[in-house]
């Protein structure tokens, strides 16, 4: 296991420096050391590390999103109203949407099947999206207007709204049809993570408050606090059930709130982290890759990634209908939603684990919708904030 960690933090972060140096994400560097090192190309990472794969790009998962709370000034958020709320799930609907009407068509999946496909394909990412939103909240791009703090809250909400419903589609798959209880739980476990988030946050920062301790002790204590949340969630076997992430950012919301200084002094112990915890939550999501299974659907898989995209930014377009928002501003925020990376690599293979018919063509797409969008997706906010947002200067 200690050779296979070196490799991905080695090679990864030099693949990453390449792509930097012929201005490319470098998360594109890593996403292809993982695909190189990974068991389908030359199989050097140790078994071992690679199961326990979901579990390490969690962890960064749960770095990322702490951050982002730290740095997320909710009162902005509170101003955008309507649009935040409908950035939760209104875009992933219509990317839904999308892929019913063109999955049957490319390639003779039923309605069902679609839907399960739909599912896995419509969650934005976390890994690629909030570091790039935290980074313009750091610089001022886009403050004023709320740009990068609605992308970053409706990304977070997004994967929760999605997960549910592929949970639902699997369910009417295997026959259990459909349960009204497993869609009452999307608002349910939503409003649950923010309260547990808001009042953790509050605790600890009157813990702060009261007893003097290091950052770095605090930054454990909230790195072991997130783990238990996740934890939690995963243990629970109850109908009604927490948003763990959900609950992370706002518990670093809570903190910023309460303790504004503390939350900056934090966030950038937790940027430090990020540097180790992107390179193996992109490495080991290239390493789930199996390139044997491009070949086989090729264009038609390509088409149905664009398409299903199309969707998706008709539907963050409708979300700002009636804000401020210029057209440069609703364009960036329509092309920022679009990177898919995280829920397709942790639950891509489920179907095709389950046995169903469908379950290799949904590997393979939502393989290739990573490769595509992830790295085009960062790319194109790295190349795009600075022209189409406004700078707000201290």
């Amino acid at each position: 296991m200690l050779l296979s960690i070196a490799l991905i933090l080695l090679v990864g972060m030099f693949m990453g420096w390449i792509c930097r140096k012929v201005k490319l994400p470098a998360l594109l560097g890593m996403l292809l050391t993982g695909i190189v090192l990974g068991p389908y190309v030359m199989n050097l990472l140790d078994e071992s590390i690679l199961g326990i794969s979901a579990q390490l790009r969690k962890i960064a998962l749960v770095v990322i999103l702490t951050r982002a709370g730290l740095g997320l000034d909710i009162s902005v958020l509170k101003k955008l109203g309507r649009p935040a709320i409908f950035m939760c799930f209104l875009p992933a609907t219509f990317e839904l949407f999308g892929m019913l009407l063109l999955a049957p068509r490319l390639f003779g999946l039923t309605l069902l099947e679609a839907a399960v496909l739909g599912a896995v394909l419509a969650a934005v990412s976390p890994a690629v999206v909030v570091p790039r939103m935290v980074k313009l909240m750091e610089e001022g791009y886009g403050t004023r207007e709320g740009i990068p703090q609605l992308i970053l809250a409706g990304a977070s909400v997004d994967d929760v709204y999605v997960i549910v419903l592929f949970s639902t589609f699997v369910g009417m798959m295997q026959g259990e049809g459909v349960s009204p209880v497993r869609f009452i739980n999307i608002p349910v476990s939503i409003l649950l993570g923010i309260g547990i988030g808001m009042l953790l946050g509050s605790l600890l920062s009157l813990y702060f408050q009261k007893i003097h301790i290091r950052d770095t002790v605090k930054v454990l204590l909230i790195l072991s606090i997130s783990f238990l949340l996740v934890a939690a969630e995963d243990a629970l076997n109850t109908s009604i059930t927490f948003s763990a992430l959900i609950a992370i950012m706002f518990l670093g919301i809570a903190v910023r709130q309460k303790r504004g200084e503390v939350a900056s002094r934090l966030s950038a112990k937790y940027g430090k982290l990020w540097v180790a915890a992107e390179v193996f939550l992109f490495v080991l999501v290239g390493a789930c890759v199996n390139v044997s299974y491009l070949g086989k659907v090729g264009v038609r898989a390509v088409l149905l990634i664009a398409g299903a995209l199309v969707f998706r930014m008709a539907g963050v377009f409708i979300c700002l209908l009636g804000t401020k928002l210029n057209w440069k501003e609703r364009l960036f925020a329509m092309v920022a939603y679009t990177p898919k990376a995280t829920v397709q690599a942790a639950i891509g293979g489920i179907p095709l684990a389950m046995g169903f018919a469908c379950g290799e063509t949904i590997l393979t797409v939502a393989v290739l919708a990573i490769v595509i969008t992830a790295p085009l997706g960062a790319f194109a906010i790295d190349l795009l904030y600075k022209k189409m947002l406004i700078k707000q200067e201290n």
